[in-house]
C-alpha cells in the first residue's frame, strides 16, 4: 500500500493550513536570514534587505500567481474565483522573479543602492529558496514529469516516502521537482564557493545564478508532464530559460571584455566574510 502524504498540514481555526505554503516561507524566511548576513558583509544594512521584502515578497507572489494564470486562462476563466485559491499551489517562479526584479530596481533607484550589488547578495539565497520551494511541489503532486516504472525509481534509490507519492494520476513519475531541487542546491554550493574563492567581479554572482537556473530549468522542463505551453509544443519556461541563459552569459562576457573598471565583489566588512 503506498504512503501517500496528505498536503494538508494542519488545520487553523478550521482553514486548511497545506505544506505547500508552510515550505514556501521556510524558503522565504531562510533567504531572507542569508541575505541579511551578506548584505552587512558588503557594506550595506541588514534592514535593506527587510525593506525591500515587505513590498518585494508580496508582489513576487502576485507575479508568480498572474504569470501562471495568464498561461492558463481558460482554466482560470471558467472559474474566476480560483485566481485568488493559492493556498494549495499555482505559483510560476519565473512569475515571481520577473515581478521581484521590478521591485528590486525602483527599489535600489529610491534608497540609492547599487543595483548589481543588491542582486549579488540575493542571487544564492533566491536560488537556495527555490530549492527548498519545490519540496511544495512535491506536496502538492506538481512538478512531476512523465510516466516511468517503480522499477526505475526504486533503482534510483529514493526513499520510499518519495516513491510512494510519484505515483500521480494512475502511474509513477518521474521526480523532476527533485531533479530541480538538487540541481538548485548545488547551485548555491558552487555560487558560495566562487565567492568565497574571490574570482567575482560585481554583477556577476547573480548573472551567474541565472547561467545555472536556466541552464538546468531548461532540460529538467523537458522532462516535465504539467508544463505550461505558450505554443504548439513550446514550453513557456523552456524559451525564458533559453532565452535568460544567452543574454546573462553574453552580459557577462560583455562587461569582462568591454568595463576594465569592474569592481570585485567585495565581502571586507565582515569578520566572518568566508561563511556562508
Amino acid at each position: 500500500m503506498l504512503a501517500v502524504v496528505d498536503r494538508v498540514a494542519f488545520e487553523f481555526f478550521g482553514i486548511a493550513i497545506y505544506w505547500y505554503a508552510i515550505i514556501i516561507v521556510t524558503g522565504i524566511i531562510l533567504a531572507m536570514f542569508l541575505s541579511s548576513r551578506e548584505a552587512v558583509r558588503v557594506g550595506l544594512k541588514a534592514d535593506d534587505v527587510t525593506d525591500f521584502m515587505l513590498v518585494g515578497l508580496p508582489v513576487a507572489l502576485i507575479g508568480a500567481r498572474l504569470y501562471y494564470v495568464l498561461f492558463d486562462l481558460p482554466t482560470y476563466m471558467a472559474d474566476p474565483l480560483q485566481i485568488f485559491n493559492v493556498r494549495s499551489g499555482g505559483l510560476a517562479i519565473y512569475g515571481g522573479l520577473i515581478a521581484g526584479g521590478i521591485w528590486l530596481i525602483i527599489f535600489c533607484r529610491h534608497q540609492f543602492i547599487p543595483i548589481w550589488k543588491f542582486l549579488d547578495i540575493a542571487a544564492p539565497s533566491i536560488i537556495l529558496a527555490q530549492g527548498i520551494g519545490r519540496w511544495g511541489n512535491f506536496m502538492n503532486h506538481e512538478a512531476y514529469g512523465a510516466i516511468t516504472t517503480k522499477n526505475f525509481l526504486t533503482n534510483l534509490h529514493l526513499p520510499q516516502f518519495i516513491i510512494d507519492n510519484m505515483y500521480i494520476e494512475g502511474h509513477f513519475r518521474q521526480p523532476t521537482f527533485l531533479y530541480e531541487s538538487v540541481w538548485n542546491v548545488l547551485g548555491f554550493l558552487v555560487l558560495i564557493i566562487l565567492r568565497n574563492k574571490k574570482i567575482f567581479k560585481e554583477g556577476e554572482v547573480v548573472l551567474s545564478y541565472i547561467i545555472w537556473y536556466s541552464f538546468g530549468r531548461f532540460f529538467i522542463e523537458g522532462m516535465r508532464s504539467d508544463s505550461l505551453y505558450l505554443f504548439g509544443s513550446i514550453r513557456i519556461s523552456q524559451a525564458l530559460s533559453f532565452v535568460l541563459f544567452f543574454a546573462a552569459w553574453g552580459i557577462l562576457v560583455y562587461r569582462r571584455k568591454n568595463n576594465h573598471e569592474l569592481k570585485d565583489y567585495d565581502r571586507s566588512r565582515g569578520k566572518d566574510r568566508f561563511l556562508i
